[in-house]
């Protein structure tokens, strides 16, 4: 039977860790344990961040920089984080516009009666992408662990050659 490929457990194992290190980072933020938090979308470290930078650091420290599959991950990973802090950043910032524009319309429905408004049950999730320093914290975790998974596994296989 086959191990399951390296490079992704290294980018699962890092999306994980990340995932989970936002309930500690949550709870120094706000002084609130909130398991909760291991299923979200943005906050700190970004996990998209962490997944990327752990496969391309392992590939390039097996294959190195100048290799074509280093490449490609660099520029996968360079998009992925570009749009975790950019386009959905945004997109978190115009959903919390769209929540205040409701609240004030909600408010103004009380003084005109006339005015008819249904609130929506459900306000529009504002927390979907990442601070330029979620991103970075998520990079450099992600390096720091593709690096050690990739020096654990030749370190593996000289064991195994000799």
């Amino acid at each position: 039977m086959q191990k399951m490929n390296r490079g992704i457990l290294t980018a699962l194992t890092a999306i994980g860790v990340a995932q989970a290190l936002k309930i500690v980072t949550y709870k120094r933020l706000t002084g609130k344990w909130d398991v909760k938090q291991v299923a979200t979308t943005g906050g700190m470290p970004s996990s998209h961040s962490a997944g990327v930078a752990a496969l391309t650091t392992y590939i390039a420290a097996n294959k190195g920089s100048r290799h074509p599959e280093t490449a490609l991950a660099t520029v996968f990973g360079v998009i992925v984080m570009y749009d975790a802090q950019g386009i959905r950043r945004h997109t978190g910032e115009i959903a919390k516009l769209v929540n205040d524009l409701e609240d004030n319309f909600a408010e103004i429905a009380l003084d005109f009666p006339s005015f008819e408004f249904v609130e929506r049950e459900k306000e529009l999730k504002e927390l979907l992408g990442h601070q330029p320093v979620e991103v970075l914290g998520g990079a450099i975790f992600g390096s720091v662990l593709g690096f050690i998974s990739a020096k654990f596994e030749n370190r593996e296989k000289k064991v195994s050659e000799s």
